[in-house]
């Protein structure tokens, strides 16, 4: 009589954990590369939103509203309304038509109430890649490039 032992040998068990370790290490390091360019998008359309926000409000109130940028304590925001920090690994510099260059202090966009607005186009950047947000002064568009 032959006795027939049903099930798995330890060297097959082993084999199986270990690919199924190999499967999900790889996973998580493709996984884990798709979060930075995404952090770095929300970012650019946080701030691109915000700008376009301004300038909306100037509109409808009819006052001038302004969006700010702190380089020194990594703030951002509008007039009256709660600040935002940008991400430690994302640099923004200012490309103004008048002061050149601008990546230190506060920087003011002012969107007047008539539609138009003050200020240069921003360069957001971080390692690997950069966007541009161009500011048109005269109809105050916004524009993400």
């Amino acid at each position: 009589m032959k006795s027939t032992k049903s099930g798995f040998m330890l060297i097959e068990l082993i084999i199986v954990l270990f690919l199924i370790v190999l499967i999900i290490g790889l996973s998580t390091v493709f996984i884990a590369n798709t979060f930075p360019p995404s952090k770095f998008n929300a970012f650019v359309r946080d701030i691109s939103s915000n700008i376009r926000y301004a300038k909306n409000l100037a509109l409808i109130k009819g006052e001038d509203q302004f969006f700010y940028i702190d380089f020194e304590s990594r703030k951002y925001g509008i007039k009256d309304f709660p600040e935002k920090f940008f991400p430690i690994n994302i640099n923004i510099k200012i490309e103004d038509p008048f002061s050149g260059e601008v990546s230190k202090g506060t920087y003011y966009i002012f969107f007047y109430s008539m539609g138009g607005l003050s200020g240069g186009n921003i360069l957001v950047y971080d390692n690997k890649r950069a966007v541009r947000i161009y500011l048109d002064p005269v109809v105050g568009s916004v524009v993400v490039k």
